[in-house]
């Protein structure tokens, strides 16, 4: 087995996450006029996101394929979310509202051990990149939280117009970075998007499951730190 030099990285739930999510759903509907409880939101918004889901053909980027991009995407999110709570349809404001907050710094928090393991990583001269399904701004939302420079390529699934688990993306991510896929190591939270893709793609993949489920016996690894030492041991 050749020894890993490239590391990729998922972003939502590898290194990033948004705590205040349906609170900030609520408080900006609310502002226009919709008021609805962030519980609420909560069990509707997993259903809407599979729903909007099943739209996109397999291994296509969801933002894209949509006819408006990824602003028409995730208004249309927005409309069938409130369509499932049964309550008014959103202003288009709303909707904008709603993009522009999560693009910015303050609606995310990086998880505490990302930056050391990072630094440990590039320490030992691992390449690092990117790797993800987010629309176009994700590059400025990395910069914003002090993560884009720990990375020399940053791939996201709008920019090519194709998704993990698609395999094109890994290729695309690795031919940047110049390197084959069997010195690369992907990292993610998704059994489906990130460890079944990499392996499609001839990469190696680790699982990682943070919270509760995850830790010993389980199939994935808990947090970032020990993502790196299972790197290390497969160097």
């Amino acid at each position: 087995m050749k020894s890993i030099e490239v590391v990729t990285l998922d972003v939502t739930g590898t290194l990033i996450h948004c705590p205040r999510l349906f609170e900030i759903y609520a408080e900006v509907l609310e502002r226009h006029g919709i008021a609805v409880e962030p519980v609420q939101l909560r069990s509707k918004f997993r259903i809407t996101w599979q729903e909007l889901d099943c739209l996109t053909p397999a291994g296509l980027d969801r933002f894209s394929y949509h006819p408006d991009g990824p602003r028409g995407w995730w208004r249309r999110f927005l409309e069938r979310l409130c369509e499932l709570l049964d309550v008014d349809k959103p202003s288009k404001f709303a909707a904008s509202e709603l993009y522009s907050r999560f693009g910015l710094a303050d609606s995310w928090q990086v998880y505490p051990e990302v930056f050391d393991a990072l630094a440990y990583l590039r320490d030992r001269d691992y390449r690092l990149g990117i790797l993800s399904n987010w629309d176009e701004r994700l590059p400025s939302l990395l910069r914003s939280l002090g993560l884009a420079g720990h990375f020399e390529e940053i791939t996201y699934s709008a920019a090519l117009g194709v998704a993990k688990p698609n395999p094109r993306i890994f290729h695309h991510a690795l031919e940047r970075l110049r390197v084959e896929p069997d010195v690369a190591m992907h990292i993610g939270d998704s059994a489906k998007e990130d460890v079944e893709g990499a392996l499609a793609a001839g990469v190696e993949a680790i699982l990682l499951q943070r919270g509760a489920g995850a830790g010993a016996g389980a199939d994935g690894i808990r947090d970032l730190e020990a993502a790196v030492r299972e790197v290390e041991s497969r160097r």
